[in-house]
């Protein structure tokens, strides 16, 4: 009976997942495999025949690789308009530096490509790069070198995280001090006051004349004038005695006290018609507007204080295009609120609704996308493949954000739970494929290949941290972030958290590891097609 269940696909896809999950969670201090345990039970239950078929693999590959690119899109172009270019060049070293090292010892010790570029994906602990490698070789062997690889990928990072520290003689508790100081500065906090007008250069005129926003970055929200509290427009006169109450930096706020008069603490209290609400961005058609464009004052007699975006509050000028769940902290009349909520959705659900078609579409394009076969002189052809198609148009898609009615993200839960879904069919299958000549591999060159495995992991971490520390004079946080994400290690990520209270090191991962996966995936379909 047990022989038939196994031999039925459903049966046996399932199992092989809810052991791998039981083993997964097994830690032996602090370590644990998590979800990649499945391919471990996946390579033993192919050595006893067991198979999966080929048709699930591949649909977990595809959903997989789609569900990471929609969401490593915005941070990997990002990565690029940002200053953080050192720790992109560090990033490409490290990748290089794996690549050219398992290009060496393939030559030196006499190894198969299949199995250098599964080699390269385990010791990286890149599951979308096992994909290429599996993608570009259409062999097994690929596969097997990855298990084989990827135990000492997961540890050896993990343990080389914890002790460069020390190795290195560096306080983590002092360097994030300084580091968060300097931080602070690029989205600095902002707060509320109230300014009496006392400035004789600006009494009479409009806030549009004296330029307020412009000048000072300030957002003036309120404005008490002979006893009476309102919501100033751009024709608002000021007068000697007036209060206005203003939001923005601590900066913004110093130069507003410069243009206007004293700066005091506390509040103006709202009338009973105005109300402070805070809106969500959930409407489609207002997704990339800018916010100046909207006009809320006239439209709505309402104004914007403050923009919350990914946990960081935005001073919100009117240049600032609006993204799909932004919260919008808003100051105005009660009946004009209910407008606005009108315009821009304010629908809590909808954060978490899932639109299939946006999915559909976008595996279908990148399915197309990797049929395309760009041809270079020499004779040397390059196509992006499934899986290389599929991160290509999926990164385009959610860096564009929307198309027309047609937006291309996912809620944070759905995401996760179809990139799980898909890891584990793919996990499973390319598991008990592998798994039918695991052992005799190992027999003939198991041991060569763990030794050229634990290579490629150590070589770039201690090439990122010669440069790194020597070049590029980085911190030691940064560098921990950096040497993670340059890995697509995130249990090494945990390791790095786990010694510090500064979120320094998950800002560098997330910013390197699109980065790092896209570039190791297009390193390995390289080496599968050239070396």
């Amino acid at each position: 009976m047990l022989t038939d269940l196994l031999n039925s696909s459903y049966f046996a896809l399932f199992l092989i997942v809810a052991l791998g999950f039981m083993l997964g969670r097994i830690k032996i201090k602090g370590l644990s495999l998590d979800v990649s345990a499945v391919i471990f039970i996946a390579l033993l239950f192919g050595h006893f025949g067991v198979v999966i078929p080929k048709e699930l693999g591949n649909f977990g590959l595809v959903l997989f690789i789609f569900t990471i690119g929609i969401q490593a899109g915005p941070g990997f172009f990002d990565s690029f308009r940002s200053k953080g270019k050192t720790l992109i060049l560090l990033t490409l070293l490290i990748v290089g530096s794996a690549a050219l090292t398992a290009v060496g010892l393939k030559y030196a010790c006499g190894i198969d490509t299949p199995s250098i570029v599964g080699l390269v994906a385990g010791a990286l602990t890149s599951t979308p790069g096992l994909a290429v490698a599996i993608d570009s070789t259409q062999s097994p062997l690929a596969s097997i070198a990855y298990g084989i690889a990827y135990p000492f990928g997961v540890i050896g990072v993990i343990l080389f995280v914890k002790l460069l520290p020390r190795l290195l003689h560096v306080d983590l508790a002092q360097e994030a001090r300084r580091l968060e100081k300097e931080r602070r500065g690029e989205y600095p906090e902002l707060s509320t006051c109230i300014f009496r007008v006392t400035n004789p250069v600006i009494f009479g005129r409009s806030l549009m004349q004296i330029n307020a926003r412009a000048m000072t970055g300030a957002v003036i929200s309120r404005l008490k004038h002979d006893g009476q509290i309102s919501i100033p427009t751009a024709q608002t006169v000021l007068h000697e005695g007036d209060y206005l109450q203003a939001v923005g930096s601590e900066e913004a706020l110093n130069q507003l006290a410069t243009l206007v008069g004293v700066r005091e603490e506390g509040e103006l209290p709202l009338q009973d018609t105005h109300e402070i609400v805070s809106l969500l961005l959930t409407n489609k058609d207002m997704i990339n507007k800018q916010l100046g464009d909207l006009n809320l004052m006239r439209n709505f007699s309402c104004t914007v204080t403050r923009v919350r975006r990914s946990g960081i509050d935005l001073s919100p000028s009117p240049e600032l295009a609006l993204k799909f769940g932004d919260k919008l902290m808003v100051v105005g009349e009660k009946e004009g609120l209910k407008g606005l909520a009108r315009l821009l959705g304010n629908n809590a659900k909808k954060l978490s609704d899932t639109d299939f078609f946006p999915i559909a579409m976008g595996i279908v394009l990148g399915v197309l996308f990797g049929q395309l076969n760009i041809s270079f002189p020499g004779g040397f052809s390059f196509s992006p493949g499934l899986t290389g198609g599929i991160l290509i148009v999926a990164l385009v898609l959610s860096a564009i954000g929307k198309t027309g009615p047609i937006l291309w993200t996912m809620s944070g839960p759905a995401n996760h739970l179809l990139r799980q879904l898909g890891l584990l069919l793919f996990l499973a299958e390319v598991g008990t494929s592998a798994g039918r000549t695991l052992v005799a591999t190992f027999q003939e060159s198991g041991w060569l290949l763990f030794g050229v495995g634990a290579a490629i992991t150590l070589v770039p971490m201690l090439v990122a941290v010669v440069v790194g520390r020597l070049c590029f004079k980085i911190s030691m946080l940064d560098l921990l972030g950096t040497i993670t994400g340059g890995m697509t290690s995130t249990p090494g990520l945990a390791a790095a958290d786990s010694m510090t209270d500064s979120n320094i090191p998950g800002v560098a991962y997330a910013t390197v590891y699109p980065i790092a996966m896209v570039f190791l995936i297009l390193a390995i379909q390289f080496m599968a097609t050239l070396v």
